[in-house]
């Protein structure tokens, strides 16, 4: 009974999987299948919360998961965050496929089984579960981005995502695979406890750990590994790309934790010199100038957001930097990861509710004078592009704040500034929605977007906007969890 309590969250969701796939079956209604989605996934996120009230330690026997799954309060937090992110998004495609006309049930289905893979990732312990639970995420990414069967650029993003990703997944593996043959383990905590020894410095593991280093860069869609990104959210349906920019996101920034900081987590492989961290380190800098440049040469505001995505994931390979100095980064980390959940949901979200069918909102030019024309419309898509931006006293400002503390606290003045200038570049092109919202008129002729109506997308944008509120007002509560759901805390 308490190892079906351990996986109560995962459970919950896959049962429902299975259920709304036989509704949708069975049924010729297609109304209730985003909210039995949203429920679904939303209740995953409540057993995660219940597990971690009740306290995981109290739970016996769970030593007969590991190495395959480890349950700990860093699993359920991203648990929380996975389901979040999944039941918001499955709200708002219950408002934007109707009304586009490409309503389907097995949207919602790739959605949970999605969920599913990357709640496996957040637990796994092990590289064979972590490729199992990646595989299982990553092909429900690659089928919502070519969901949009008619669209030409929506069959060729999907090909494009499912080509790199499958070469990046190959790459992952193979550096398990050397890993392996230099350490004998393919577990995490065997790995580390090997590589203390002559395997830290044995050929294979230094080239697999630099394999393994290239095909998380790509999962979590960091600079030069970044190409698939604009392209998959500019392609996919606006759903799609709400849910992989938030829960393919999360789960993939969770498989690099794990992996990092469990598996290379031995004084050598974490080295400061000649170690993971420098890697990152670069990356991070590459990664959020590169996406800041490109972000504000966008005409395409889903473009825009994509490269926006990229830039944040910079942002968190700063924190997962300072992780090696710094007690209080690994929480800063899951923090930003929360506030970005709600606020990315949150733009999205704002993106869709400006257009209908037909007449789209996709384009700066497609937003000029909707804030006079529809001022409650544009509100949400002004606010969190705030939060994005970074904005007191919205989540992302204090997302931001704990980060460049962690980074200065951690000895790396140099990333903190790199990373505040970014924050600075960055600023520009969501104010640039803002002007486009309220200071810009429709030049004569362009098509003008036309508002939609849908009581889902508001339900997902009022969730979204208060949890974006709550965390600006009061973040210690919200940071109080992540700190007790670093590695350790279990």
């Amino acid at each position: 009974m308490d190892i079906l309590l351990a996986l109560s969250p995962v459970v919950a969701v896959s049962v429902g999987a299975l259920l709304l796939m036989l509704a949708e079956a069975f049924s010729k209604q297609r109304a209730g299948l985003a909210l039995g989605a949203a429920v679904i996934q939303a209740t995953g996120a409540v057993f995660a919360g219940a597990l971690w009230l009740y306290g995981i330690e109290s739970l016996n026997g769970l030593d007969v998961l590991e190495p395959w799954l480890i349950i700990d309060r860093f699993s359920l937090f991203f648990h929380m965050v996975i389901c979040l992110g999944g039941a918001l998004a499955a709200l708002l495609a219950g408002g934007y496929l109707r009304e586009h006309r490409i309503e389907r049930g097995e949207f919602y289905a790739l959605i949970l089984f999605a969920t599913i893979g990357a709640m496996m990732i957040a637990s796994a312990g092990d590289a064979l579960t972590l490729f199992i639970g990646l595989e299982t995420m990553s092909i429900g990414a690659y089928a919502l981005t070519a969901f949009r069967r008619g669209s030409q650029r929506s069959a060729e993003a999907a090909v494009k995502y499912f080509l790199l990703g499958s070469f990046a997944a190959a790459l992952l593996l193979y550096g398990f695979a050397l890993v392996y043959g230099a350490t004998g383990h393919t577990d995490l905590q065997g790995i580390a406890a090997a590589l203390r020894g002559p395997a830290g410095s044995h050929p294979l593991s230094l080239i697999g750990m630099l394999l393994i280093l290239v095909g998380l860069a790509f999962k979590v869609s960091a600079v030069p590994f970044h190409a698939w990104t604009p392209d998959a959210y500019e392609g996919a349906p606006t759903p799609a790309t709400s849910y992989m920019a938030v829960v393919v996101k999360a789960g993939a920034f969770a498989m690099m934790m794990r992996v990092l900081l469990v598996g290379f987590g031995d004084p050598r492989s974490m080295s400061a010199f000649a170690g993971w961290p420098p890697v990152i380190a670069g990356l991070a800098v590459v990664t959020m100038t590169v996406a800041n440049l490109i972000a504000g040469r966008q005409e395409s505001v889903k473009r825009m957001l994509a490269y926006s995505s990229i830039a944040h994931a910079g942002y968190l390979l700063v924190g997962l930097v300072a992780t090696i100095r710094s007690g209080d980064a690994l929480s800063s980390v899951l923090f930003y990861l929360l506030t970005y959940t709600v606020s990315t949901i949150g733009a999205f979200g704002g993106l869709i509710l400006c257009g209908s069918y037909g007449r789209e909102s996709v384009s700066f030019e497609d937003l000029a004078g909707l804030g006079k024309r529809h001022p409650a419309v544009a509100l949400p898509l002004a606010f969190f592009a705030m939060s994005l931006a970074g904005i007191p006293p919205t989540a992302g400002f204090f997302g931001k704040w704990y980060l460049l503390k962690s980074a200065m606290e951690g000895g790396f003045h140099w990333l903190a500034i790199i990373m505040l200038v970014n924050s600075v570049l960055g600023a520009y092109y969501y104010l640039r929605v803002l002007v486009f919202l309220y200071m810009r008129e429709p030049a004569p002729g362009a098509p003008v977007a036309v508002p939609m109506k849908s009581g889902y997308v508001a339900t997902a944008l009022i969730l979204a906007g208060a949890l974006v509120i709550w965390l600006g007002l009061c973040p210690d509560g919200a940071l109080d969890l992540a700190a007790k759901a670093t590695l350790a805390g279990r």
